[in-house]
């Protein structure tokens, strides 16, 4: 009791210096600007496209397929947005930077509030985000398709730029994607024991296992992962759109 008092205590008489109040406000402003760039670019821009370089707010091509008189990327947008704003990480972040609510996780609540869980309206929807992962990874695939092709250059093999910046952002994306806890909970969440019923003295580790143990070890960099692909397909974008008004030229290190 006495080691839970001194905790809280602590924690609050911190909770106004630096570093208690930096990651809230930061989270607050880089959150918010990529939030509002991308809302620009789904719903005012109409191509994504420089040469061999496909901007990620605009893969797949549905707009090109479907044909309808919306703008491309938001046929796309909106699943990557989704897996992205009921992750687990984000949901602690933004929860502290844009609620306070925990501010931090040492402190109680604040008086005649109580934690309830996410069990309502409209929190209850973040339960969904194992099936936006799924949507997430077929995105992925086309991401990495997209990748290969910055690489071909009129038909042969070469490297710019924006080969670079691209192949950067989608092993960024794959390891956000693959280091989330919706796949680790998908490949072994839902076992209490890998060796049962085996009842052996030292029993070998499954291939399931492995991967489980594997995909655990990702998860302690899933949030580093979260902010650094982000920033990649915030930077991905810019390139290309740079380009494609002539701004600047692409930079090519083998042609």
């Amino acid at each position: 009791m006495t080691d839970s008092v001194s905790t809280e205590s602590t924690t609050r008489r911190r909770r106004w210096r630096w570093p208690s109040w930096v990651e809230p406000m930061v989270t607050r402003v880089v959150f918010s600007a990529f939030v509002l760039y991308a809302l620009g670019v789904v719903l005012f821009e109409h191509s994504g496209q420089y040469q061999n370089y496909v901007s990620p707010f605009f893969s797949p091509p549905l707009g090109q397929w479907l044909s309808v008189p919306v703008a491309p990327a938001v046929l796309v947008a909106w699943i990557p947005l989704l897996f992205r704003g009921t992750c687990y990480y984000y949901r602690r972040e933004y929860y502290h930077a844009f609620a306070a609510d925990p501010f931090v996780c040492g402190v109680r609540e604040r008086p005649g509030r109580a934690y309830t869980g996410e069990r309502k309206w409209p929190w209850v929807f973040n339960n969904s985000h194992r099936y936006w992962w799924y949507l997430a990874v077929i995105v992925l695939l086309f991401l990495w398709k997209d990748t290969v092709s910055a690489f071909v250059f009129h038909g042969h093999f070469g490297i710019g730029l924006g080969s670079i910046i691209l192949l950067i952002n989608v092993v960024l994306l794959t390891g956000y994607t693959l280091s989330c806890h919706a796949f680790r909970h998908l490949v072994g969440g839902n076992r209490d024991c890998f060796t049962c019923p085996q009842r052996v003295a030292a029993p070998r580790p499954s291939t399931r296992f492995r991967l489980w143990r594997s995909i655990s070890g990702w998860n302690r960099h899933h949030g580093s992962l979260a902010w650094a692909s982000m920033a990649s397909v915030w930077a991905a974008d810019v390139y290309i759109r740079l380009l494609m008004a002539h701004i600047i030229p692409d930079v090519r290190f083998l042609k």
